[in-house]
Formats: C-alpha cells, sequence, structure tokens
C-alpha cells in the first residue's frame, strides 16, 4: 500500500507472479537466459519463486539446469496421490488403480486400466523419444513388464539381458532410463559393517501400482489379489508411500544377509538410528524368523510391520503391527 509506485514500475518482477513454463522442451539458451532474469530479478529484489517449470523436461535439460542455474533453482519432485491423501476405505482402490489421478478418479476400474493402457502407450511412443533416447518403443516396453513381473525382486541383469537378447550394459541403461525418469525405483541394500555376508544387489520396484497391474494385465481387486504378485505389488505400495511421508533426508534401503536375515524397508531418519519396517498383505500378520534375526544384527530404533488392517498392536520383542496412514502419519509429525 505504502510502495512508490514509480519504484513499482521500476521493479517489474515485483508486481508480477511466477511465470510458468509448461511441458519444456528447450529452444537454445532458456536457461541461460532464465539467469540472466533471475539475477535482475535479485538486484531489484526479487529472492525466489519467478519461474515455475512443469511438465516433461529431457535428461540433457535438467542437467543443463543444475549447470546453468547453480544456486538459483530447487528441484521438487510431484509424488502420485499416495496412502495419506485418501481415505482408509479408499486404499484398495488406489492400490489396484495406482497414483495418477486420472486413473485413480476413474468412472470403473475398465476406465481405469484404458487410461493406464494409453499412458504406457503414449510415454513409450511419444514421450520417450522426445527425451532423447532412441530405444525401440516394444523393447522398452518388454523390459518394463518384466520388471513388473519381477517387483521387489533383486536386480538380475543377466537374467533380462539373455531374455531380451542385449548385453548386461544395455540393460542396465534402459534400467537408469526408467529410474531417472521416476517410474522405476531402485531400492539399495543397506550396507554396514555388520559382520555378515551382505547382499549387495538393488531391489527393483515399478514405482506406481497401477502401472504394475496394467503391465501384468490385471484390471479388478479381484484379478490382483488372484495373482502372484499380490504381496510384492502390495509392498512396492507401502514403501512408497512411507518414503514420500519421510522427513526430508531420509535415507532408505532394505537389508539382506546371505544367511537369510531381511528387512523389507529400513528408513534411517537424519541423526536416528533405522526404523525396521516389514510389509505384509495378511490381516493377520506373521513375522519370519530372519526379521528378527536382522533386528538383531541392527538394533534398529523401532520396528513395524505394516499390514493392510486398521487397528494398531503389539507383537513379540517389540515390533507393532500398524496401518499404513497411521505409520505414515508418525513419519509426516516428523519432519
Amino acid at each position: 500500500m505504502g510502495q512508490d509506485k514509480s519504484a513499482r514500475q521500476r521493479s517489474p518482477l515485483h508486481r508480477q507472479r511466477a511465470s510458468i513454463l509448461e511441458k519444456v522442451h528447450p529452444p537454445p539458451n532458456l536457461f541461460q537466459n532464465l539467469r540472466g532474469l533471475i539475477d535482475r530479478g535479485r538486484r531489484n529484489g526479487k529472492v525466489t519463486g519467478s519461474f515455475l517449470v512443469l511438465g516433461s523436461a529431457s535428461i540433457d535439460l535438467l542437467k543443463q539446469s543444475g549447470e546453468t542455474l547453480a544456486g538459483r533453482i530447487a528441484y521438487l519432485e510431484m509424488h502420485p496421490i499416495d496412502g495419506l491423501e485418501v481415505p482408509q476405505d479408499d486404499l484398495p482402490a488406489l492400490w489396484v488403480r495406482g497414483g495418477f489421478p486420472n486413473s485413480f478418479l476413474a468412472t470403473s476400474d475398465r476406465v481405469s486400466q484404458r487410461w493406464r493402457q494409453d499412458f504406457i502407450r503414449s510415454y513409450l511412443e511419444r514421450d520417450i523419444p522426445q527425451l532423447g533416447p532412441r530405444i525401440p518403443a516394444e523393447t522398452l516396453r518388454r523390459f518394463w513388464t518384466m520388471l513388473a513381473h519381477h517387483q521387489s525382486s533383486l536386480l538380475n541383469a543377466a537374467e533380462f539381458a539373455r531374455a531380451l537378447g542385449v548385453d548386461g550394459k544395455t540393460i542396465a541403461s534402459y534400467l537408469d532410463l526408467l529410474v531417472d525418469l521416476l517410474l522405476v525405483r531402485r531400492l539399495e541394500p543397506w550396507h554396514a559393517n555388520v559382520g555378515k555376508r551382505l547382499v549387495k544387489s538393488p531391489r527393483i520396484y515399478v514405482r506406481d501400482s497401477g502401472i504394475v497391474h496394467t503391465l501384468l494385465g490385471l484390471t479388478t481387486q479381484e484379478d490382483v489379489l488372484g495373482h502372484p504378485i499380490t504381496g510384492a505389488s502390495w509392498e512396492g505400495f507401502v514403501i512408497e508411500t512411507l518414503i514420500a511421508a519421510a522427513p526430508s533426508g531420509t535415507q532408505s534401503n532394505f537389508y539382506r544377509t546371505a544367511a537369510g536375515a531381511e528387512i523389507d524397508l529400513l528408513l534411517t531418519l537424519p541423526g536416528r538410528r533405522p526404523w525396521a519396517i516389514e510389509i505384509k498383505r495378511s490381516l493377520t500378520p506373521k513375522i519370519e524368523k530372519g526379521f528378527y534375526q536382522a533386528c538383531a544384527d541392527l538394533n534398529p530404533e523401532r520396528r513395524f510391520v505394516v499390514y493392510p488392517g486398521v487397528e494398531s498392536f503389539p507383537l513379540k520383542d517389540d515390533v507393532e503391527a500398524i496401518s499404513l496412514p497411521a505409520l505414515g502419519r508418525m513419519l509426516i509429525e516428523l519432519a
């Protein structure tokens, strides 16, 4: 109210809202030009929030942005709808359909499935080629489908290479691409000097459960519950929700030894000992001996088993059975 009119005219960035650039396929020197505008705004007192870049951006573009706008840019990963953003009663539908809004909010499972089929096809045939890599769409689809069949399994690059008729380096490049595009999660094993022989291969998850089900041809909850992928799909769904809820700086891993001690998810919150999380798709969860052995190895701060029920209740050896929303809220409160 008290600002001089001429001062507002001299500082146009003061009176404008953030400029939004959507679905960037960049012209030459885009970020060099943005850097000049940002620096000019800083001199006029505009510190942050001048530009918001949305939508598809090539891997090369992201690299260029980091090099050109160092100290002037922040990255925000927009997660799909997760298990903490819907009522508990809607969790089964979210798990089956996945977190893309058009899929989750579709009028029926059949319509949702069709949307995901179209998404996969357009992503493979149009979006990925525009992002730079020149990989045959059918080859990448086969690889993506293989990953869905191996949801939550240890990466076996040699097996994938034999199936696709390529070498291990090519498989590594395909996987790097899907990880960079936020379509696949590579969950790294816990490494620590605990005097045990630890598994060194990462676990692989297709990040959206709805995409997992579509790649496997599963449409309804009955389809999913009747398929061997049920437990692994639920595990990936829970892991994505908990990682999204965890405080910034949290490290996520799994733990597995050659002797069979295993923890599905270790969340190491900043400055704290790990939380050990087992994931079960059962209303009467039973914990295997390997989980207790792993807890004895690591002495985690908290021990949970996430199950699809509502109530929390204690199990033996300080393990608590807990619902996904309850554990997610617990993590959010620590942020």
